[in-house]
C-alpha cells in the first residue's frame, strides 16, 4: 500500500509541475530547435526522455510531439524515436494503471468483467492491434485500461510497437513536410507534399480500417473457397415469422430469395404458437363470460364443453390463416419455396437434402422449440408441450402445468375455464418472473380465484407411475424443504423454450452459441460471418413474433444492403403482451427492470376501478402504471393491467417511438366511454402530481379579486 501511495504521489507531483512550471513549454517547437542547433544529439535524448515520461503519465500532447519530432529529426530518425519512446512510455503508463488499480477494479466489478477477462485472455493482443491501428479512443486511454485487464505486460509493449508503427509513420511524415517549409506563407505550406501529407494523415484512419477489414475476412473465409456465380442472392432457412418477413423484404428489394422450409410454413405462431392458443383462449373466455352472465341480469344455462369441437376449431382457424404464410403466396411475390433439411457447408452453400445451393447472403431463421427438463420419469409420463398440446381430443380432468412464465399462466387459465383442474407450479417466487411484483401478485389472485391451484417456490423432482395414477413430486425451495405430491391426468412443461441450432452445419463453420444456446450475433444481427445473418428466436433475447419480424427487417437490409448502409436493431421499444384475462401489456422499463439496471424512476398509476367503460363492462380490475423521469413526462415504460391491455399499451409504444410526453397524451381526445380514456387519466395523474401551485396560489388571488367577502 505504501508504494502505491508513494508512487500515486509521484505522479501527482509531475503534473503539479507541468502545470506550474508551465511544463507545455518543453511540447514547443522552439524549445527543441534551439536546443537542436547546439547540440543534436542531447536534443534527441531529451526528446525522447521527454516523449516517455508524458506517455508513461498520461499527460496530453503526444500528437504534438510526433510532428515536432518529423519537423526536427527527420522522417527516419523521427520515426525510430517516437516508435520506441510511445511504447516505451505506454509500457509504464500500462504498468503503473495495473500497479495502482488493477486489483482493486477486478474485485469491484468482477461480476461485470469476467466475460471482459475472458475475451482478452484469448484475443487481447488482437483487440489492441486493432485499437492501436484505429483510435477509437486516445491512446493514453487504452494504455490506462488495458492495464486493468489480465493483459500481459510483454504482449502490450510488442503488440503496441508494431501497432503504432504506421500512424507513427504518418505524424511524423507531416511534421517533416512541415519542417522542410522555408517560409510559413499560404504559398510555402501549399506544397504538394505537405497537402499530400494532411490527406494522408486524415485518410489514414479509413485506410487502416479498411485494411484490417480486408485482413480479417481473409483470415475468417480462408478455408472457404468463394462461388464465382451464385445461385440466388439470399437464402432464408426457416419459413416462421422472421424467416417470412426475411423473405418478404428481400423480394421487396428486388432480389432473387430462395425460402427453405423443413416443416410448415407459418413456424409455431401459426401451427402450434400465437394462433392456436389465442383461439382456445377465445373458447374459454366465451365459456368464462357466459358464467358471468347472471352479474349483468341474464340467466343462462349451465354451459357446457365440446372439447372436441373446440379443438376442431382451432384447426379451423389454422387453416384459415394458412394462405397468408403459405407457398403460393410467397412464390407470386417472388420467392422461390422449398421443403428439405437444410445444412451450412460453407459461408456461402447450403446442403438441402443433398441438393446444394449457393448465395451470396444467407439468413439463419430456425426458431426454437419447447425445452424438456432432464427430470427422472418425465419421459414416462407421456408429457405436452405448446406444440403437442394441440393434438388433445379430450379435456384432462386434472392438468398440471410446470412454468408460471407467459404461456403457462395463460394455458392454465384457459384449460381451468374450461373445465379442468388446473395446478400450476412455478419454482421462483412469484408468477411471470420479469413482470413486477405487483403484476405477479394480481394475476396470482386472479388465477386463484378462478380455481387454479398455484404452487409458488416448488419445482418438480420426479415423475412416476403408481396403480396407473401418474404422480408428480414436488420440491419447495424455500427453507426448510418440502416435498408435495401432485397427482395429475396429464402433465404439461412450459419452462422455456431453446433455440434449434443443431443439424445447421454451425460447428463445422466455427459460429458460435451464446451461453443460453441461442445463436451469437452482433448489432447488425451478423454472425461471426458476416455475409451470414440470424434473427428470430433463435438470435433472442425476446422470444415474439412480432419480435422476430422486427429483426428480420434489419436482418434482411443489413444482408443485401450492408455494404451501403447498416442499421442497428433497435430494442429500446418492444412490447410484451400475456393473454391472460385481464391481459398484461408493457413496454420499456418495468419496476424490476429500473431497479436492477440502477435508473431512477417516478411511478405513476391509474387504477381501472375507476374507468367508466371498464364499470360499464363489468370488467373494472387492473391498473396503468407509467414510469417517468423523475420531475418530468418522458415515458421510460408502460405496464397496463386490465381489459384489452395488449390493444391500449399500443398508445405508449408510439408516445415512446416519437418521443411524446405525458403532457401530449393528457393533451389528446378521446372517445367517451372507451377503455382508452385509461391512459388519459393515468397521465392526468402525473399533472396532478405536477401542479404549479405557486402559480395556481396567484391564479386564485386574481379570480377572488371581486368576489363578496
Amino acid at each position: 500500500m505504501i508504494k502505491k501511495i508513494l508512487l500515486a504521489a509521484t505522479i501527482g507531483a509531475l503534473f503539479w509541475a507541468y502545470i506550474a512550471l508551465d511544463g507545455q513549454r518543453y511540447l514547443s517547437v522552439d524549445f527543441f530547435r534551439d536546443l537542436y542547433a547546439q547540440q543534436p544529439v542531447l536534443t534527441a535524448a531529451v526528446y525522447f526522455a521527454i516523449y516517455v515520461i508524458a506517455t508513461a503519465v498520461s499527460i496530453p500532447g503526444a500528437a504534438l510531439l510526433t510532428i515536432i519530432g518529423g519537423m526536427l529529426f527527420g522522417l527516419w530518425t523521427g520515426t525510430l524515436l517516437v516508435s520506441f519512446a510511445s511504447s516505451i512510455g505506454a509500457t509504464l503508463a500500462f504498468l503503473v494503471a495495473r500497479f495502482l488499480l488493477r486489483d482493486w477494479v477486478q474485485e469491484k466489478f468482477s461480476s461485470h468483467l469476467s466475460a471482459i477477462n475472458q475475451g482478452i485472455e484469448k484475443r487481447g493482443g488482437y483487440y489492441l492491434f486493432g485499437l492501436r491501428l484505429i483510435p477509437l479512443f486516445p491512446f493514453w486511454m487504452i494504455n490506462l485500461l488495458m492495464g486493468l485487464t489480465p493483459l500481459k505486460a510483454t504482449t502490450f509493449y510488442v503488440v503496441s510497437q508494431l501497432g503504432m508503427l504506421a500512424g507513427t509513420f504518418v505524424y511524423v511524415n507531416a511534421g517533416a513536410s512541415l519542417g522542410s517549409i522555408d517560409e510559413f506563407s499560404a504559398a510555402g505550406i501549399m506544397t504538394p507534399t505537405v497537402v499530400l501529407s494532411f490527406v494522408l494523415l486524415a485518410l489514414f484512419p479509413f485506410l487502416v480500417r479498411g485494411m484490417v477489414n480486408a485482413l480479417e475476412r481473409r483470415k475468417l473465409y480462408s478455408a472457404f473457397k468463394k462461388p464465382r456465380k451464385f445461385d440466388t442472392n439470399l437464402i432464408v432457412i426457416g419459413a416462421g415469422s422472421g424467416g417470412l418477413v426475411s423473405a418478404l423484404i428481400g423480394a421487396t428489394l428486388k432480389a432473387r430469395v430462395t425460402l427453405i422450409e423443413r416443416d410448415k410454413m407459418g413456424g409455431d405462431c401459426l401451427n402450434t404458437g400465437c394462433v392456436p392458443s389465442k383461439t382456445l383462449i377465445r373458447a374459454a373466455k366465451s365459456m368464462f363470460d357466459m358464467k358471468k352472465a347472471a352479474q349483468l341480469g341474464i340467466d343462462v344455462a349451465t354451459p357446457q364443453v365440446d372439447f372436441t369441437r373446440v379443438m376442431g376449431r382451432v384447426q379451423d382457424v389454422i387453416k384459415t390463416i394458412e394462405p397468408h404464410d403459405s407457398v403460393e403466396r410467397f412464390t407470386s411475390l417472388g420467392v422461390d419455396c422449398m421443403y428439405g433439411n437444410a445444412r451450412l457447408i460453407s459461408p456461402w452453400v447450403v446442403d438441402v437434402d443433398g441438393k446444394q445451393i449457393s448465395a451470396e447472403k444467407i439468413i439463419l431463421a430456425t426458431g426454437a422449440r419447447p425445452t424438456m427438463p432432464p427430470i427422472p420419469g418425465l419421459d414416462q409420463v407421456d408429457p405436452l408441450t405448446s406444440e403437442t398440446l394441440w393434438q388433445l381430443q379430450d379435456l384432462p380432468k386434472r392438468l398440471l402445468i410446470v412454468g408460471g412464465g407467459a404461456i403457462g399462466c395463460e394455458l392454465a387459465q384457459a384449460f381451468q375455464r374450461l373445465g379442468s383442474q388446473v395446478v400450476l407450479v412455478e419454482m421462483q417466487s412469484q408468477l411471470l418472473p420479469r413482470d413486477d411484483q405487483q403484476v405477479a401478485s394480481f394475476m396470482q389472485d386472479c388465477l386463484t380465484s378462478e380455481g387454479v391451484r398455484v404452487l409458488t417456490n416448488y419445482g418438480a423432482e420426479r415423475f412416476e407411475s403408481q396403480d396407473n395414477q401418474a404422480i408428480a413430486e414436488l420440491c419447495s425451495s424455500a427453507e426448510p424443504a418440502e416435498s408435495l405430491q401432485v397427482e395429475f391426468d396429464r402433465v404439461l412443461v412450459a419452462i422455456g423454450r431453446t433455440a434449434n441450432t443443431e443439424s445447421l452445419g454451425l460447428e463445422a463453420l466455427g459460429i458460435p452459441l451464446n451461453a443460453n444456446g441461442t445463436l451469437t450475433t452482433d448489432d447488425y444481427l451478423r454472425t461471426c460471418y458476416p455475409n451470414i445473418l440470424a434473427c428470430g428466436d433463435l438470435v433472442g433475447p425476446y422470444q415474439l413474433t412480432h419480435a422476430a419480424s422486427h429483426q428480420a427487417w434489419f436482418a434482411a437490409v443489413n444482408g443485401l444492403l450492408g455494404r451501403f448502409k447498416k442499421f442497428r436493431v433497435d430494442y429500446r421499444i418492444m412490447p410484451q403482451v400475456v393473454f391472460t384475462d385481464p391481459q398484461i401489456g408493457r413496454v420499456g422499463l418495468n419496476q424490476r427492470d429500473a431497479k436492477e439496471q440502477g435508473i431512477e424512476v417516478e411511478v405513476t398509476q391509474y387504477d381501472l376501478s375507476d374507468l367508466d367503460r371498464a364499470i360499464a363492462d363489468n370488467d373494472a380490475q387492473g391498473f396503468i402504471q407509467v414510469l417517468t423521469v423523475p420531475g418530468k413526462d418522458r415515458i421510460l415504460g408502460a405496464t397496463i393491467v386490465g381489459p384489452q391491455a395488449g390493444e391500449l399499451i399500443n398508445e405508449f409504444v408510439l408516445a415512446m417511438k416519437h418521443n411524446l410526453g405525458l403532457n401530449k397524451l393528457l393533451g389528446t381526445i378521446r372517445s367517451y366511454p372507451t377503455l382508452s380514456e385509461g391512459n388519459r387519466f393515468v397521465a392526468g395523474e402525473w399533472k396532478r402530481k405536477h401542479v404549479p401551485h405557486k402559480l395556481l396560489a396567484i391564479l386564485q388571488r386574481y379570480l377572488g379579486r371581486n368576489l363578496k367577502r
